[in-house]
């Protein structure tokens, strides 16, 4: 299986503006085959018998013209300015699949012209990497240090060295048999998310959220403003974007960190997590709550749930955003329609049971979750779900109340201690 590990890389003076020169030439590649892709476009139109353009021809084109016009080019590898007209290939395609309805997710707008100091990258093709530990040999560099050595042993695929702030890290794409660590439990969990505490379960833990943006926000708004006051083009507005740009850095890596904690644990310990889907979209209409959601990263923690369930064999079910999972009551299932954003804890008017927020709505997910599962296959009850019962058999199946994002792999009946 292809996986990926981002290092950040150690280089000094003289390797970090190799690397600038690098993206530059990468960013000017790929705004020449842009521009020489609308041209060509547009003489197609005008003339039917003249070829379409294409990435092949684009890149053939630049290799016979490079040496002469753009002599500098040979001086970081030959990688970057090749891979950069590949990916703009790609990117036009994904937008004529968008455009057709081929596409799944929301409509692409085509490719755009690159600006310097925006998302500066650049690829390197794995046969042109040779890796030693903690360090990376990159063509016509030399050696550099890596904070870490590489954690999966396989075949090296291809590598993205790229800036964020002012750190400099490589992705490597590994072509590995190394699996992760499958869990082996048959456990069942619900897990409601929220912004005063980040992720509830069913089970009664409690995650807080490390609230991020929160935290800085003060520091935040005093280095926008000192930001705002400096001089277009000075040299005082690029320290200044600078140090705004490594505080907005520090903020990512904070929740990033909490974010895979989380996720890592619910995969490791559980063999079926039940989720809402929320409309996360629709929630930051509200001006009142919308800094907070997105310093929560709901999205974020979904799309890192699904891909670490998918390799750890963990089944993910999704319970739809409309079912009532806050104003159900866990014990009688009554449905508590007065109950408002503010009320944390309530007590049921049918039966009398108190409940706690987020907890009633982790137990709700995972019952709704459960439900589900059974009246799509009355025959069959899931493995996961036998798990919460107490017994491990069957497969999963899917209905219009929840999403399978994960089908695990099929395991051999057992009964729990």
């Amino acid at each position: 299986m292809l996986r990926a590990h981002k290092i950040r890389l150690d280089p000094n003076q003289a390797q970090a503006e190799h690397f600038a020169r690098a993206c530059g030439v990468a960013r000017f590649s790929w705004n020449w085959a842009l521009d020489q892709w609308q041209k060509q476009y547009q003489a197609c139109k005008a003339d039917p018998s003249l070829p379409k353009p294409t990435e092949g021809a684009l890149r053939r084109q630049l290799n016979a013209i490079k040496k002469v016009e753009f002599p500098w080019m040979q001086e970081v590898t030959k990688c970057a300015p090749q891979e950069a007209i590949i990916a703009l290939g790609q990117a036009y395609q994904n937008w004529f699949k968008s455009l057709s309805g081929k596409r799944k997710g929301p409509a692409l707008r085509a490719p755009q012209f690159k600006k310097k100091g925006r998302n500066d990258r650049f690829k390197i093709h794995g046969t042109q990497l040779s890796i030693d530990g903690s360090r990376i040999r990159i063509p016509k560099l030399g050696w550099v240090r890596m904070r870490e050595p590489l954690r999966f042993a396989g075949r090296v695929v291809g590598a993205t060295v790229s800036r964020t702030a002012h750190a400099w890290h490589v992705a490597l794409l590994v072509d590995t048999d190394d699996q992760p660590d499958r869990t082996e439990n048959q456990r069942a969990v619900g897990v409601d998310v929220g912004i005063s505490t980040l992720a509830t379960l069913s089970t009664g833990e409690q995650f807080d959220g490390p609230k991020a943006l929160g935290g800085l926000i003060q520091r935040l708004r005093r280095l926008s403003r000192a930001h705002s006051r400096k001089v277009k083009g000075s040299s005082n507005r690029k320290r200044s974007a600078r140090r705004l740009a490594r505080l907005h850095w520090r903020i990512a890596n904070v929740r990033s960190n909490a974010l895979h904690q989380l996720t890592h644990r619910l995969t490791r310990d559980y063999a079926w997590v039940a989720i809402e889907d929320l409309n996360v979209r629709g929630m930051m209409a509200n001006g009142r709550l919308a800094r907070h959601l997105a310093d929560a990263s709901f999205g974020e923690f979904r799309r890192q749930l699904t891909y670490k369930a998918a390799q750890r064999g963990v089944s993910l079910a999704v319970v739809d955003r409309f079912y009532p999972s806050s104003k159900t009551c866990s014990a009688c299932g009554a449905v508590n329609g007065a109950l408002t954003l503010a009320d944390r804890s309530w007590q049921c008017p049918t039966c009398g049971e108190h409940h706690q927020r987020d907890h009633n709505a982790a137990v709700n997910i995972l019952a709704e979750s459960i439900r589900a599962a059974q009246m799509d296959s009355p025959a069959k009850t899931d493995q996961a779900t036998a798990g919460a019962a107490g017994i491990a058999c069957g497969e999963e199946g899917a209905d219009a109340h929840r999403e399978m994002l994960v089908k695990p792999a099929s395991m051999k009946q057992e009964v729990q201690a």
